[in-house]
């Protein structure tokens, strides 16, 4: 299937890098925000248009993925995407790991040498970033970013639009509220409630939502 690549900035390089390793979608554009962007090209990708111009490309193009980092935004123009009547497609590096029995929405991404193990639950536009490790039966929310490097253990449940940041790690059973920010490095070892910053080892929360 040919498909738009909805942001042009760094993950959506990352997105275009998974897509053509893949090998399962055709990329065929970037699409983004910047009017100024148009015309420029991207990883040899063209960027072809601006968000507003979407409809001009629902005739020749079916699929499209969102390739931004940003959580809020990313499950923003999927919305908008899937209104406008596109197929939202999800992007799978080939050196990732994912389980049979893992459960993807849609516009997912994994990237490279991450693992998704038995029964994990991945909500629509989560992003798995480079060597993230997701443990057996984890629920992941819509519009999630797992980090790179950052490790959940088993039965970990993270809500919607939370951010796992750098290398950090979840113990087993933790539950992890929306829109909740888990810093780079830490180690949560107590649920988190919904919008709370936790920092450091062991996490402590520095920010309440």
């Amino acid at each position: 299937m040919d498909v738009l690549i909805l942001g042009a900035g760094g993950h959506g390089k990352v997105a275009l890098d998974i897509l053509r390793a893949a090998g399962r979608h055709r990329p065929v554009g970037f699409i983004d925000a910047d009017p100024s962007l148009t015309g420029s090209e991207i990883g040899e990708l063209p960027v072809i248009g601006t968000v507003n111009q979407l409809s001009r490309f629902k005739a020749r193009v079916q699929g499209a993925i969102v390739a931004i980092g940003d959580n809020r935004t990313r499950r923003s123009y999927a919305e908008l995407l899937l209104q406008q009547g596109f197929e939202l497609v999800g992007a799978i590096h080939p050196s990732a790991v994912v389980s049979p029995s893992a459960k993807l929405g849609n516009n997912v991404v994994i990237a490279a040498h991450a693992t998704i193990c038995t029964e994990v639950t991945l909500g629509d536009s989560t992003l798995v970033n480079t060597a993230a490790v997701i443990d057996h039966e984890c629920e992941i929310g819509q519009g999630v970013h797992i980090a790179p490097g950052a490790c959940l253990a088993g039965r970990v449940r993270v809500g919607d639009g939370a951010m796992i940041g750098l290398g950090a790690r979840v113990i087993q059973c933790i539950q992890i509220g929306q829109d909740s920010i888990i810093g780079a490095g830490a180690v949560v070892i107590r649920d988190v409630p919904a919008g709370t910053t936790v920092v450091g080892v062991p996490g402590r929360i520095i920010r309440s939502g």
